[in-house]
């Protein structure tokens, strides 16, 4: 899923959870990495043939099966990977129960050099230990795989979604999601949705940010792009007429609107001071660095889209390969993006909250209901097995 991972507030981890030392380098256990985040199972799967490290977390099964994608990245350290798939599988629970899903929420990394040319043995094995879980996780693309990866894995599972001559690649999908989700913004902060003349910067213009760029050329948005790929920049520039910003500065743009696109972790106390916007909406996923910076981009006057509010037309567009919905039925509920951040800004305005604590209040609301019902039903019912309804 193109797009994990700030998502629901950061719990509060032991000292020096950013890495493998505590605050007096003393060495931070796994588990102790694990447990602020009530994961219900996390599987590390070494196979030298393949040359294959990875880990699978599964974070909630409350609302169905974990869903999410595989993540190909080369991590400094274990530890790195360990945090980022703890991280963006918890974001997925709450991205689901959001965006009314029956699923829960899973992620997958894929340690090593995400430009190898040796994928089908490395994808095939990812695809035995995914259907070593018996369908409590499925997976799809994620940042560093593709369509083509998704194949491979299918050949060892049927728990993969994402794939070839189905729902294919969730980007464009992501990327409307996200469109809709910056015109409920505008309306807010603007009083009309209209993005006709508003200044864009979008940071990363692969998959989705192009996707998005697409969509607001198309409404006469201006756009300024910047991108760690300079041919990805020059795409943007050359067909939809984009100004390109080196990296360093797409914060310091006069943009009414700034849409993070690439990695999470951008917004931190470095760069928000310098942001010119009145918006932030991107589809990049963990965009906020820690849980107090929704507090500041709030003191600042800046209107934050919770990024796994607004980047859920990926998951909704895998979900629809499940359900059987038709590619129109899954652009009509990706569209309800727009009325889901009215509802949370509404909220988040209504209770003194910051937007990410009204967007995790909403998703708690639903897991809890849902939670509560079934444990009601399995008191008297032998355990059904998961059924996804559409």
């Amino acid at each position: 899923m193109t797009g994990s991972e700030h998502g629901p507030k950061e719990p509060k981890g032991p000292k020096g959870a950013k890495g493998a030392k505590g605050a007096e380098g003393a060495s931070i256990s796994v588990f102790e990495l694990m447990a602020p985040y009530e994961h219900e199972q996390v599987l590390f799967t070494y196979d030298p043939v393949a040359g294959y490290r990875g880990v699978i977390a599964i974070h909630n099964t409350t609302l169905g099966p974990a869903l999410g994608g595989t993540r190909f990245w080369s991590y400094e350290t274990d530890e790195e990977a360990l945090l980022d798939v703890l991280r963006l599988s918890r974001a997925m629970t709450y991205k689901a129960a959001v965006a009314g899903l029956n699923l829960g929420g899973g992620k997958s990394v894929i340690i090593g050099d995400p430009k190898t040319t040796r994928r089908e043995i490395l994808f095939r094995a990812h695809g035995r230990v995914v259907e070593s879980l018996k369908g409590r996780y499925i997976t799809a693309e994620d940042v560093g795989t593709s369509v083509e990866d998704m194949e491979y894995v299918r050949m060892e599972t049927s728990h993969v979604v994402g794939v070839a001559g189905r729902s294919g690649d969730p980007s464009p999908v992501t990327a409307y999601g996200v469109y809709c989700g910056m015109k409920a913004c505008a309306a807010v902060v603007y009083g009309d949705e209209s993005l006709r003349g508003k200044a864009v910067a979008i940071q990363g213009v692969g998959h989705v940010g192009f996707h998005l760029c697409e969509y607001l050329a198309k409404e006469s948005a201006r756009l300024f792009v910047t991108d760690i790929d300079r041919e990805k920049v020059e795409r943007a520039v050359h067909t939809l007429r984009a100004e390109a910003v080196p990296p360093d500065e797409i914060y310091d743009v006069e943009a009414e609107i700034f849409a993070p696109c690439a990695l999470g972790g951008v917004l931190n106390e470095e760069t928000i001071p310098r942001l010119r916007a009145k918006i932030v909406a991107g589809g990049a996923n963990n965009q906020l660095a820690d849980e107090r910076q929704d507090n500041v981009l709030q003191e600042r006057g800046i209107l934050y889209a919770p990024d796994y509010v607004i980047n859920a037309g990926g998951l909704i567009n895998v979900y629809s390969e499940l359900v059987g919905w038709t590619p129109e039925r899954a652009r009509k509920k990706t569209a309800e993006i727009h009325d889901t951040l009215v509802q949370i800004f509404e909220l988040a305005r209504r209770e003194g909250v910051t937007t990410s604590e009204a967007a995790d209040k909403v998703a708690q609301r639903r897991i809890q209901q849902v939670g509560t019902m079934r444990r009601g039903f399995l008191a008297s019912h032998a355990h059904p097995g998961w059924q996804i309804q559409a």
